[in-house]
This record gives structure tokens, sequence and C-alpha cells, in this order.
């Protein structure tokens, strides 16, 4: 007689700390929540109609990604970049993705080639409409990822740009920079056509030194010290 096997109890829905942190994020990268803002828990228990426990779980989240600062006996906080946390994060940015942009090169389909052609057309579509450039920037960028596919190259990846979103002085923001982002992304997508990985990787490379050259030195709102500067070789 053979036993019987254990009722597995069902799938639960998608749990609610999850939900709340998906919500936190979009007032962060919105900046409904400033970075350095201070996270007042019992308002935002009381504005989503939840306990603090969930709100606390979410929060943890948030920290893991970088987005948020758990001081002890504070509270959080929406995490607040330093020049150099932007230094290092473009750094490591350029890295990762510079080796992807390489395999990309060597390895990618004529489909997967045509498919970042189409995006870098939208891309060139754009350029009149700042959030839709943003979108599609990261878009890009993301899809070299997903082609040169490597999981946790992506995972890293994509955790950077969540916290690189908090920059005050993102790097496209800076006057004539989406226009030089273009003609950059223009010379990457002809060495990606052209097979030519060191070609691509040393573009890609460019690329991100460029990017980090205008976010530090983007000018900071008025009153506000800038950090000094910290040297790179």
């Amino acid at each position: 007689m053979t036993a019987l096997a254990p009722k597995l109890r069902p799938l639960s829905r998608r749990a609610l700390y999850q939900e709340v942190a998906d919500r936190l994020r979009e007032q962060i990268f919105s900046r409904a929540l400033e970075p350095g803002n201070w996270i007042d828990e019992m308002k935002l228990s009381q504005d989503y109609g939840i306990s603090r426990t969930p709100l606390r779980e979410a929060l943890k989240v948030l920290a893991v990604e970088g987005l948020v600062t758990m001081k002890l006996g504070r509270g959080a906080y929406v995490t607040e970049m330093s020049e150099r946390d932007v230094t290092d994060i473009y750094h490591l940015l350029g890295l990762l993705e510079s080796d992807a942009v390489a395999v990309v090169a060597k390895r990618a389909t004529d489909v997967q080639i045509a498919e970042l052609e189409a995006l870098h057309a939208e891309l060139e579509g754009a350029l009149g409409n700042r959030a839709r450039f943003f979108r599609l920037n990261e878009a890009f960028h993301l899809r070299i990822l997903a082609i040169a596919d490597n999981r946790w190259r992506s995972q890293i990846v994509a955790d950077l740009r969540k916290v690189m979103k908090l920059n005050r002085h993102h790097s496209l923001f800076r006057q004539g920079r989406l226009e030089e982002s273009l003609v950059e992304h223009r010379a990457l997508m002809s060495a990606l056509k052209r097979r030519d990985p060191p070609a691509a990787a040393a573009l890609s490379e460019q690329h991100f030194r460029r990017g980090l050259a205008a976010a530090v030195q983007a000018p900071l709102a008025p009153g506000r010290p800038r950090a000094p500067k910290r040297a790179t070789t």
C-alpha cells in the first residue's frame, strides 16, 4: 500500500510587502520621496491603508537594492548619492556593460542586431521628449544585456541602474548630453553591425566615461554645496 502524497498548499498571491516596495520605488524614482528625505512610516502606513509590518518589510527590500538607507535609532531615509557613489557606479556599469557589448558583437544573431537597430531608431526619434528618451535609452542598454545572456551580470546591472536613478544630476540632464549620447550610440551600433568586439567594448567604455563626466559636472541646485571632487585615473 503506497502512502498518500501530502497535499501541496495553494500558491499565495504576491506578498503585500512586494506591492508596497513597488509603490515606494515609484515614489522615489518620481522624486515624490527625494534623496535624503526621512521616510515617515506612520504617515505612509496611513496613506497606503496598511499596517507598519509590510511597510517595514518593503523598506528592507529597498535597503538591499540601495535605494533606502537605514539609520540606527533614526529610521529609514531615501539614499542620497555622493559624487564618489556616482563615480563608483559608473565605473562598474562601464566594466559590466562593455563586457556585454563585446559578447553581443561576437555572438548576436542578425535578428538580435536588427532589434537593437530598431530600438536605436526609436531613441533617435525621441530626442525632443526627455522622458521617452530616458525610457528608451535604458531599454536599449538592458536589451544588450539580455542578448549577452548572463543573468548574474544582468541582475547586478539592474540593481546599479536603480541606484543610479537617485542621482540628482543624471548625466543626461546636462545641456547637450542627449545629442552626444546619440552620437556615441550610433558609433556603438556601427561596431556591433561590423561584428567588432574590441571596438564595441572600447566605445561602450568611452560612453560611460563621458556619461560620468557629464554627471559630476552638472550644476548643483542653488544653495547646495558640491562634494569634493574625487580623483580618478
